[in-house]
């Protein structure tokens, strides 16, 4: 007997990483666009001159895979509400950080399972740290899933997870509401108010946080998920910050500042050193094998791409390294943020019971070389703008309330980044791809002026200020650094 048990935990050890549950790491920078990381330079009109130099996450593109073209939202709320859910807007109702319909701010995770719930049900510790910003539900609620927190939080959160009031004295104030996410920041882990210094960074006790629990997971044996949806790059509400590589502690930036860009590159190479610790650490634990490691951003840089209905505005980074990913490098095949939960929910066997199922598709196949192909058309939306791409085609800004009821349409070839995209929308020739394209958003129908959320409160006031002409020429077109293709 004794030794049918020893033979029996030997065949064990002996099975390939992923015929057990991986471990995964999801980290999400926030506000930044692929041009701004070194691996994506050379398909970026700007190349180098604007982007940081990234050589953690570089790795990750190198050893994983790493998408050329992926989508999610144009702002962070219903970025991360995708992500969570994989489901569109169209089927949750985040559409924007101020348009949640039906009310879905407060119930989306009554509604629709988010992953953390999903893997901690199918056997796996969980954890999130940084910034939640994803419906009113907080993560460590038992219908979101994570059992373990650390995240930056304003008053109202900070009492409501510790039943404490958040002091002047406790953290530094990004402005008269808002306590910092970098120094001396406001974090809650565990439903504690941390204890900071003048010299604490935020994302740095994110990192020390995303550490700790991984080392405690692999001595308990238990597969785990870390979510960490970082603070970085995001500015300030006083501008961009300093940070240990760069700059004086404690300065949290002003408006207006002539440097604010080398700054911003600056958060991002910050980003990618912690990047290399959470690569270190899986390397030091032995767990390399079956581990997988993402990273992604929410959506584009603010001022050139957040908010706007173009394809810039929801074009993210997306790849993925670690156990059982086929070595890849950037690749042409297309994906979105409804891939990711049924994505985590295959690698963790889990059994995804909900009403409406995921609008995406599992990536697993691609990512360990099973398949050479993904899925032919991605989804991209903010407010009431849609966008869908193909390889070779690309509809933007599809939005009748702004007077675009046929959206902008290209045919864009194998071309990448802007560059070369034709107009193409009486052309004859791209009439049977346009079809294809309006045929899937029959799926995903567009919000209209008769929708009821315009007859509510913050319905009204988000209406006010989305109709005005500045907002909409904006929305609607390409900030001027980057209209490389004809969009006006």
């Amino acid at each position: 007997m004794k030794q049918l048990l020893y033979l029996g935990l030997v065949a064990l050890a002996a099975l390939p990483a992923l015929a057990r549950k991986p471990n995964i790491i999801l980290i999400m920078a926030d506000d930044v666009s692929p041009d701004m990381f070194s691996c994506f330079a050379d398909l970026t009109p700007h190349g180098m001159e604007l982007a940081a130099s990234t050589p953690s996450i570089d790795r990750l593109a190198e050893e994983g895979v790493a998408f050329k073209t992926a989508y999610a939202s144009a702002m962070c709320g219903p970025s991360r509400a995708l992500i969570m859910t994989g489901k569109y807007g169209s089927t949750t109702g985040a559409l924007q950080n101020g348009m949640w319909l039906n009310d879905c701010r407060e119930t989306i995770y009554k509604d629709h399972l988010a992953f953390g719930k999903m893997l901690a049900d199918a056997g796996y510790a969980t954890a999130i740290a940084g910034k939640w910003h994803a419906g009113s539900q907080m993560p460590y609620e038992p219908e979101v899933g994570f059992q373990e927190y650390c995240l930056w939080e304003g008053p109202r959160e900070v009492l409501h997870a510790t039943g404490k009031e958040l002091k002047e004295e406790h953290c530094s104030w990004e402005d008269s509401k808002t306590p910092s996410r970098y120094w001396k920041p406001s974090l809650v882990r565990n439903g504690e108010l941390l204890d900071v210094a003048d010299d604490d960074f935020g994302p740095d006790l994110c990192a020390d946080f995303i550490i700790d629990f991984m080392e405690r997971q692999v001595t308990a044996e238990k597969p785990f998920l870390a979510y960490w949806p970082t603070v970085s790059p995001h500015g300030t509400r006083t501008g961009m910050p300093t940070n240990p590589l760069r700059g004086e502690v404690g300065d949290l930036g002003k408006k207006g500042q002539k440097d604010g860009q080398e700054r911003f590159r600056s958060l991002i190479e910050h980003l990618d050193t912690t990047v290399g610790r959470i690569q270190k650490k899986v390397e030091d634990l032995g767990i390399a094998d079956s581990t997988i490691i993402i990273f992604c951003s929410d959506n584009g840089t603010a001022i050139t791409a957040k908010t706007r209905g173009v394809e810039r505005g929801c074009h993210v980074v997306f790849m993925a390294a670690g156990g059982g990913i086929k070595k890849r490098g950037l690749t042409d095949e297309l994906m979105d943020f409804s891939d990711i939960a049924p994505t985590l929910a295959e690698y963790a066997g889990a059994d995804p019971k909900q009403k409406a199922p995921f609008d995406g598709k599992s990536l697993r196949q691609f990512l360990e070389g099973d398949s050479e192909t993904t899925k032919p058309l991605i989804h991209g939306y903010i407010s009431t703008s849609q966008l869908v791409r193909s390889k070779t085609h690309l509809l933007e800004v599809y939005n009748p309330m702004l007077g675009m009821p046929n959206g902008r349409f290209y045919y864009t070839g194998e071309n990448r980044f802007w560059n070369g995209y034709e107009r193409v929308d009486e052309n004859p020739e791209h009439a049977s791809a346009r079809k294809l394209f309006f045929q899937f958003l029959e799926s995903y129908p567009a919000v209209m002026d008769s929708d009821p959320f315009w007859q509510s409160k913050p319905g009204k006031r988000f209406k006010e200020a989305y109709l005005d002409p500045k907002s909409v020429e904006k929305h609607l077109h390409n900030h001027k650094d980057y209209q490389l293709y004809d969009d006006k």
